[in-house]
Order: C-alpha cells, then structure tokens, then sequence
C-alpha cells in the first residue's frame, strides 16, 4: 500500500472531490494542451506536403493557414455557445445524443473515441520526433523511447487531476513563452531587415520541383493543417472539472487556449515563409522539424535553442494528457447510457474513472507499436474522427436552439449553423483526401464500435428485461437445499464447511473422489468417517451426511464433481442446489503458486456450466 500511495498519491475519499476541481490556469494544460501542441506538427504536415514544390511549396503555407485559423474562430464560438447550453459537459456524444438521436450520438461517441487514442499517439510520437531532430542517434529507440513516455503520463495521469494540472503547468508555459519570444524575436528581425532577415543558421535547402501546383494538392494540405485544430473540443467536455463558476471559467480556459493557437499558428506560417523554412522528409536520415529548424534560424543554437526545444518535448508528449482527461469522461457518459461496459462509471483511489485511463493506455501503445511511433504514419488516420464528431455537435447545437427559442435564438443558431456547414466540409476534404494515405482505417473503425456499442446496449436491454421482476415475492414451496461439499480430506478447511452447511439444511451430502492409487475402502476420509463426522453428528440429535464417493479412473477431480451436480440438480426438481466450496485464503499473494487452483476453477466451471437453481457458496479459510 505505502508503494501505491507514494506512486499514485494517497486514496481520496468521495467529499474531497471539490478539491479536485480546477481554474482556468491549470485548464489550459489540462484541457489545452492537445491544441496548443498541435501547433508543433499541424504546420510541419501541411509543409510536408509541399515538399514537392520546393520553394514555391512555402508560399503556401500563408494562406492554407488563414483558412484554418477562421474555421478556428468559427468552432471558438461555436463551443462558447455549447459550453454555456451544457454545462454538465456538452460533448459531442452529449450534444448529438440528445438531439439528433442517439445514432448520430453512437456516430460521435465512435469518433470521439477513435480521436482520443489518436491524440495520444500523435502527441507522444511528435514529442520524440521533436527529441529525435536535437539528438538524431536516438532514432533507432523511436518506439521504445514512445513506450516510456506513455508509461510516465500514465503513472502522472493516475494521481488525480488537480496532481496532474500542477505538474503540467510549468512545461506548458515554458513551451508558450519560448515558442512566443521566437516568433516575436523572428518577426521583429524581419521588419527590421525588410522583410528579408538572414537565419542565423541556415535551414535545409528545399529539394528541387518535382510536382505542379494543384487544388488537389492544396486540399490535400489544408486536410494535414487541420490536425492542429484537434482538442478544441476537450474543454466542453470537461466543464465539470471547474471550479464555480463552472461555465465561467471554461469558457476562460477555451478563449485564452484558442487567442494563443491563433497567435502560435498565424507566427509559425509567417515566419516558414519569410526564413524559407520547409519540411524535411519524416524518417529519412537528415530530418530536422519545422521548429527545430524555425528556432534555429531566429536564435541559433544556442542554449535559448535546446531550452525551447526541450520544451516543445516535454509539452508534445504531454499533450496525450488531453485524452487522459476527456476520454475516460467520455467512456463514463456513455457507458451510463448502457452503450459500455459499466465498469467505465467506476471510480478508482484518486476519483478517476481508472478503466478510462486503463483502456486509453492499452490503444494507444497498441497503435505506437503498429506504426513504430513515426508521427507522419500516423497522421492520415488523424482529424476525421475530431471533425465528424465537430459536425454532429454543431448540428445537435442548431436543433437545440430551435428547440428552446427565444430572442437570441437566431443568432445562436446562425453560428453554430455555420460551424456545421464549415466542419461539414471540411470532414469531406479531409476524408476524400486523406483515404488512400490510411484514413480509410478510421472510416472503417467507427461503424465496428458503433455496432460494438449497440450489441452492449442490447445485452444490458435484454438483461434488465429478464431480469426484472414486477410480482411480489413467492413464499409458498421455500425448502432449505441439497448441500453438496466437495471434500479430498478431514481438516480444519472442511469442518468449517461442514458446520456451514449444518445451519441451512439438514440434507447434506459430502463428495469424494476415490483415490486409484489407495485400495477401495482403504483412504483417509473413510476411515476417520465415523469417528470425526457421522459419530458426533449422531450424538448431538443431528442428521448424518451422506458420503458420496466417485471414482475417476482416469485421475479426474473436477470433472466427476461438476458432473455429479449438474446430475443431482436434474433429479431434484426444482428445489435448489447449494455447492459449498472450502477455500484455504494464503497470507501473501505469492503463496497461492504453492497451492492448486482448484476450488477457483471448480468455482468457474460450476458458474459457467449451471443455472439458476445451482448455488455456489464459498467458504474461506484464512490461514494466520
């Protein structure tokens, strides 16, 4: 116990959780850092495209940019505007569920989901990647260097979110205030050149012309840029981690989390252009990212350099956070809905929803050793599930405040209306352009847990249906049952059983099986029968048991009991079966290898073999 609490922090009891919500400062890296992260990669996808182009690649970049920063402003208020309907946390799957019906509900959960174990791929695999372009001889340890990084947000991420925001603060604001002076430093060194500064060290020369321009092309880099746009979801569904004024403070952490997207996407575009900055081929041998390479060319490589790029590590690594936060929140609201497992409802020692976190864990490693944590595989699959799931929470946004009316309806509806038709479109771009590259995976993806969330649904349905009982209780026919205990030998195990089974039913009977190695009539429990059992049993006016004994030629022991039981439950009608199971309880976990499994397994068997009428009962003994 003293390993876990120094590990993961001491258990917090239910009225402390208060005390773990948060304020907008510590909702930034909470909930911010997947978007503010994103500005690290979002830039260097689209620049990576348009590699082809050489030079004339980089004069894209600018205005790709500014078409993504105003379908960013766009989605700003429209989750503003989602925030303050739902402040018990509006999600999508909340928002879709609610208004659209619970398909298009099931339709962003899927996606969502699919979203948030990407989220945590992508932004591990471009922390090392931004590692890996300072100190290019760790490349070969790309994925075990990924492993380790999300065995540490693991561990961070289970102390509790307070813990969590505290620890993340500093490396989120190192990040913003050494990326900031670089852009501010970089563009003031342009006015002053005129537009034409001189790097300080010298990007890579950008390959020769190999592609014409096309608006295939651009679409296809509009659709890569777009991945920095991811997370702008995450505060609305985490509204309920606020302090109060709940909705004040979320809409507080999402206006300072966008105004600096904004201000880090818009710097980054510009300052490509002007230092003629493009990307390097991901997983060649000279890879360098567009920020090791944009840092370098502002500040040199100096300490300023390793600081900054240390810090762009740290906070893209971090930015996994963003799906430890929301998607175990996610899984919850679901799963209360019947469409998951209940377990995800669960609670763990730090008020966490722990099968969230354990679930999200296993995805995402399963996902960094399938694409060998390489950032630019992993890309394809990325934003389609973030998009599809913005365009069923701006349409669920429209049919809610037609639903509710009022004076300021209209203008509510007219801007998530457009924010609809904006991520609308811009799901199709990003699909269409992206299919071939790998997103047909996602595609495929949603509707198998759509039809896995329904068959869940189904199977709690059909159990709630069974299982309900609308007649009071039957009283009439109540007998005690046939107890049955399995028993290899007299010990203190078995008298404890023995005397159990004594106070709930007269009618006992004690399985044996025969030994083939002792002569019939010859073993331990035969002989000590009538002294130790029936003997005193007699003498105290009480019924003797019945001594059942099985043979099993061929050294059988659960088998020939699970058998005698099934039979005794056929020819006994329908009066109930109890199988009293005796159990030695070790002191220490390691001590169970010393012993057989078998009461476990005769325990399984029985549970998955039986039916109603068969009652299993377990009897522990702890030993001192």
């Amino acid at each position: 116990m003293q390993i876990l609490d120094l590990l993961f922090g001491k258990p917090l009891p239910t009225w402390e959780e208060r005390a773990e919500h948060i304020g907008p400062a510590a909702g930034i890296p909470i909930f911010g850092l997947d978007a503010l992260s994103s500005a690290a990669y979002g830039p260097e996808a689209a620049l990576t495209l348009l590699i082809p182009l050489g030079l004339a690649g980089i004069h894209f970049i600018v205005p790709v940019t500014a078409a993504i920063l105003g379908l960013l402003v766009i989605l700003y208020f429209s989750y503003s505007q989602t925030i303050e309907a739902y402040p018990q946390g509006g999600g999508s799957f909340t928002v879709a569920g609610e208004n659209l019906g619970y398909r298009a509900g099931l339709l962003a959960a899927a996606a969502l989901m699919i979203d948030y174990v990407l989220t945590a791929a992508v932004g591990i695999s471009a922390g090392v990647g931004a590692l890996i372009s300072a100190a290019p001889s760790l490349q070969p340890h790309t994925l075990g260097i990924c492993l380790g990084v999300l065995a540490l947000l693991t561990l961070v991420n289970m102390r509790g979110v307070r813990e969590t925001g505290g620890m993340f603060l500093a490396p989120t604001y190192l990040f913003l205030a050494t990326l900031l002076i670089v852009i501010g430093v970089g563009v003031v060194r342009a006015i002053l050149a005129g537009g034409h500064p001189a790097p300080v060290v010298a990007p890579p020369h950008l390959p020769a012309v190999t592609a014409v321009v096309s608006w295939w092309l651009l679409l296809k880099v509009f659709s890569s840029g777009c991945t920095a746009m991811t997370g702008v979801e995450a505060v609305s569904n985490g509204v309920m981690a606020f302090r109060e004024p709940t909705t004040k403070n979320a809409r507080r952490a999402l206006t300072v989390i966008i105004a600096l997207l904004v201000i880090l996407l818009a710097g980054i575009a510009a300052l490509c252009r002007i230092y003629r900055i493009g990307a390097t081929e991901p997983g060649g041998a000279h890879y360098e990212s567009v920020l090791s390479q944009l840092t370098a060319a502002v500040m040199g490589h100096g300490w300023f350099y390793y600081v900054t790029i240390g810090s762009i590590l740290l906070v893209l690594s971090l930015s996994a956070n963003t799906a430890f936060a929301d998607f175990p929140r996610l899984t919850r609201a679901i799963a209360l809905r019947g469409y998951l497992p209940h377990v995800f409802t669960f609670r763990g020692r730090r008020l966490l929803y722990s099968w969230g976190i354990y679930v999200l864990v296993g995805l995402t490693a399963a996902l960094l050793i399938l694409f060998r944590g390489v950032t630019d595989r992993l890309i394809p699959l990325y934003a389609i599930g973030a998009f599809l799931a913005f365009t069923l929470s701006q349409t669920g946004m429209v049919v809610h405040w037609m639903k509710k009316g009022g004076r300021r309806a209209k203008g509510r509806i007219m801007v998530n209306g457009l924010g609809a038709v904006a991520t609308g479109v811009t799901t199709v771009v990003v699909l269409a352009t992206k299919f071939a590259a790998g997103a047909w995976v996602t595609a495929l993806l949603i509707p198998c847990m759509i039809l896995l969330m329904a068959a869940v649904h189904r199977h709690y349905q059909h159990v709630a249906w069974e299982t309900t009982c609308h007649d009071p209780l039957e009283t009439a026919n109540i007998h005690p049952p046939l107890v049955i205990i399995p028993m290899d030998r007299w010990s203190r195990i078995s008298a404890k059983a023995i005397r159990f089974a004594m106070s709930i039913s007269p009618d006992l009977q004690i399985v044996h099986i025969d030994s083939p190695d002792i002569e019939h009539g010859k073993d331990e429990l035969t002989l000590i029968w009538e002294e130790k059992i029936a003997g005193p049993l007699r003498a105290a006016g009480r019924p003797e048991p019945q001594l059942v004994r099985l043979q099993s030629p061929y050294r059988l022991i659960l088998t020939p009991i699970l058998e005698y039981v099934l039979a005794a439950e056929k020819s006994n009608g329908d009066r109930h079966i109890a199988v009293l199971v005796p159990e030695l309880v070790v002191r220490h976990w390691w001590e169970n290898l010393l012993h057989n499994q078998r009461s476990s397994l005769l325990k399984l068997m029985l549970l998955v073999r039986g039916n109603e009428r068969i009652v299993v009962i377990n009897i522990p003994w702890y030993q001192n």
